[in-house]
């Protein structure tokens, strides 16, 4: 009896200890660690709200979105930082540039310095990007969150497929692209007509066809439709962010986290077929490797037999990563006066022949309002980084793990910098390049900067310049008494409401 009566003792003391450091935990999750972090963030003059219980300043800041969104903007209005980033507007203009948010129980301060800014995306190594919700993984993964040495070999495999002379072979694809989108329009505009289009619908087609044909090839169908699944995942990991993240959350069977995981496991499976087809091909001698899967996967071969030690590659799972993350990546991203000036250089350069690779190199007005519209409206308002140990940057003491917010938006519009016309469309500013344009500060990130600084921004600006080219090259447009002036962020910044235009025939 008295063995009995000990293991009950035993067995309710282990009991009530586990619960114990549970709940110990939770509260130092929900509450004390996060006052803490708020007593050494205004110890040090950053202000903000005060912490409120696990939702820190989430309700409000979706509100104050979900507002912004119910609004459309002037048709003469640039400035899309009201409709994107209003609750960080609200805090700024109430505690100024040194202030701070919460994300749930987690801090976020805001570095607004160019200088500083140039820092964090320097070290890499220290400033890491947050991973904060485990289901951000189902909507991409591979070179974008790989951190450290792994993100080095990552990054040295892929850079192939990216270099330059690389994507002079894909300028087919690109061409055959824009071709197949331009015919649909001229099909429907008349002869020396005008017709309303909505061209947003179109030139999402047109980015998924660019992907679809340069990463896959002939598997060009099966490409589109991983396309279609990786936006409808993004749509889901909006939901997803603007809400208090609670650990194990994900592992519950709500219909939104059953159909993110039935979109994963779906775009897994068609990529692992495409890519056991490409290999097979390969070993047969038979396979094209001008795609960038065809070029990633040659690239990888080769560092493998180089150092004889397949740890030095990529494996399948990790290559099947990288290309979710090619239509991640390449989903996302009218004055008349500039319409006219930018036309007639295209005539000059290219006549009415197809855009070739030198060519488009000489587009310099075009260049221009590629980068102004980039100004403007950057595919990602805002960027996030946080130290992986305590650290100091600039004269801020830093805990490991506190979010740090890089809102580029605000840097991209801020008159300070850019001077009072900042939220004006202004082409002309980048006339002499990026650096003149920025009086040599670090304020122009479209594709953010340092070691990490996006793979992709060639072919991304390659596709912009040979689709603006040739519907310059053919049509002249307007936009429509319909049209809507609604930025939004679905991971990218994209038309609420479409993009109707009046396209005339030239």
């Amino acid at each position: 009896m008295d063995s009995v009566h000990f293991i009950v003792i035993s067995t309710c003391v282990t009991i009530v200890s586990v619960l114990l450091v549970c709940l110990w935990r939770v509260m130092n999750w929900v509450w004390l660690r996060p006052k803490k972090l708020e007593k050494l963030l205004r110890q040090q003059g950053l202000k903000g709200n005060s912490y409120r219980m696990l939702y820190g300043d989430i309700k409000d800041l979706s509100g104050m979105v979900k507002e912004a969104m119910s609004k459309p903007m002037s048709l003469s209005d640039d400035n899309i930082a009201p409709r994107l980033v209003p609750f960080f507007l609200e805090i700024i203009k109430k505690y100024g540039k040194k202030s701070f948010i919460w994300l749930g129980p987690r801090p976020q301060v805001f570095i607004m310095d160019p200088e500083l800014i140039k820092e964090v995306f320097s070290k890499n190594y220290l400033y890491q990007k947050p991973h904060s919700n485990p289901l951000a993984k189902l909507l991409a993964q591979g070179l974008v969150s790989q951190e450290g040495d792994k993100w080095a070999k990552h990054r040295k495999i892929i850079n192939l497929a990216f270099h330059l002379d690389k994507l002079k072979h894909m300028l087919p694809a690109f061409c055959l692209s824009c071709t197949e989108m331009i015919s649909k329009w001229e099909n429907t505009v008349s002869v020396e007509g005008s017709h309303e289009i909505d061209v947003w619908p179109h030139l999402q087609q047109l980015t998924s066809d660019v992907i679809s044909r340069t990463a896959f090839g002939s598997s060009y169908e099966e490409g589109r439709r991983i396309f279609e699944l990786r936006k409808e995942q993004a749509q889901h990991f909006m939901e997803v962010i603007r809400s208090v993240y609670i650990p194990g959350w994900r592992f519950l069977p709500t219909k939104r986290n059953r159909r993110m995981k039935e979109i994963e496991r779906d775009v897994h499976a068609s990529i692992r077929g495409i890519i056991d087809k490409r290999m097979k091909a390969m070993k047969a001698g038979e396979a094209n490797n001008e795609d960038l899967l065809g070029i990633l996967l040659e690239s990888n071969f080769k560092e493998i037999e180089q150092h004889r030690d397949k740890d030095f590659g990529l494996s399948i799972e990790e290559v099947i990563q990288e290309c979710k993350l090619f239509y991640f990546a390449g989903q996302e991203t009218t004055h008349q006066d500039w319409q006219a000036r930018a036309r007639e250089e295209v005539l000059q350069v290219f006549g009415s022949r197809k855009p070739d690779f030198d060519g488009l190199n000489h587009l310099k007005i075009v260049k221009m309002i590629l980068y102004e519209s980039l100004r403007l409206y950057p595919p990602l308002g805002t960027l996030s980084r946080q130290p992986n140990e305590d650290t100091v940057l600039g004269d801020l003491s830093l805990p490991a793990g506190v979010l740090l917010s890089l809102p580029v938006i605000l840097l991209h519009l801020d008159e300070e910098i850019w001077g009072e016309d900042a939220k004006m469309f202004k082409p002309a500013r980048f006339k002499d390049g990026v650096s003149s344009a920025t009086k040599g500060q670090f304020t122009f990130l479209p594709f953010g900067y340092g070691p990490r600084i996006c793979v992709g921004q060639n072919f991304a600006m390659i596709e912009e310049k040979m689709a603006l080219a040739m519907i310059l090259q053919c049509f002249s447009f307007e936009l429509c008494p319909s049209y809507t002036n609604a930025p939004q962020s679905i991971i990218t910044t994209q038309p609420q409401y479409g993009a109707p235009l009046i396209l005339h025939k030239l």
